[in-house]
């Protein structure tokens, strides 16, 4: 806040987002001394989704958390979420007026992705040949049942010509690269988050990707980023995501459903 009134002129508008919620804390008040409207911008409904995947128990500091992204939801001169499942979300656990939210649904940066030959630099590179790539790109979080990933690997072990890639960081990639080690699955290699300008490489490398979430009720809203960006490189998904995601990836023809949590 202080370094927003020392080095911000009056703005015309302030928007703040969520995730993480402090974010939004800093961004009221700021739009209070600089007397301009406040929005704000919702990309994930928190504390919510930090309960959903056990991260923390419904006590007492996440209904103080609930209470204070109240507070800020009813003081924003507009709410954006970036799919309809949040929208519906707020209405129903916060009783906003659905006229105060507007949905801006999250893109790709196509001049970025844009699909090339599958045999590429990263095919070369990681020994790939003409194995049959299944890549996962992004955060290795609890929300993300990755370890169904490792179990589906484990089942395809006896099969050479298929290779799992995990691509990024997160809460969990110790935990996983330690599980890949015990089970000696030598069709799974984990590597570091890549520059921005890399990531379409391991798109183009890749002959499927995978988008899993865990089984939560809550996830039926969630409509991930990288869903956009993956249909943007004319990949085909793998989507363990129900709901908005997989109403929109149907009625894209961009790929198929698995349940989510489901290996087999």
């Amino acid at each position: 806040i202080a370094v927003g009134w020392l080095r911000v002129r009056r703005p015309d508008v302030i928007v703040a987002t969520s995730p993480q919620l402090f974010c939004a804390v800093a961004g009221w008040p700021l739009s209070v001394l600089k007397r301009c409207p406040f929005v704000f911008e919702v990309r994930d409904l928190w504390p919510e989704s930090v309960v959903a995947v056990g991260a923390m128990r419904d006590g007492r500091l996440v209904q103080w958390a609930k209470k204070l992204a109240a507070f800020l939801y009813r003081r924003a001169a507009r709410i954006v979420t970036v799919g309809e499942g949040y929208r519906d979300g707020l209405v129903r656990g916060y009783a906003i007026n659905p006229a105060e939210i507007t949905v801006v649904p999250n893109g790709a940066e196509v001049d970025l992705f844009q699909p090339q030959p599958r045999d590429n630099p990263v095919r070369h590179e990681l020994g790939l040949a003409d194995k049959f790539v299944c890549l996962y790109l992004g955060t290795h979080g609890m929300a993300h049942a990755l370890d169904k990933v490792l179990d589906a690997a484990r089942m395809l072990a006896s099969d050479p010509e298929i290779q799992f890639l995990f691509v990024g960081e997160g809460a969990e990639k110790d935990n996983l690269f330690r599980r890949a080690e015990e089970l000696r699955l030598q069709n799974v290699q984990f590597f570091q988050a890549q520059p921005k300008q890399r990531v379409p490489l391991f798109y183009d490398a890749a002959d499927v990707c995978l988008v899993p979430l865990r089984r939560v009720p809550l996830f039926a809203e969630v409509l991930p980023s990288k869903i956009f960006e993956i249909m943007a490189m004319e990949r085909p998904v793998i989507l363990s995501v129900d709901g908005e995601a997989r109403r929109l990836v149907e009625r894209a023809g961009a790929g198929v459903f698995v349940e989510p949590e489901e290996s087999a």
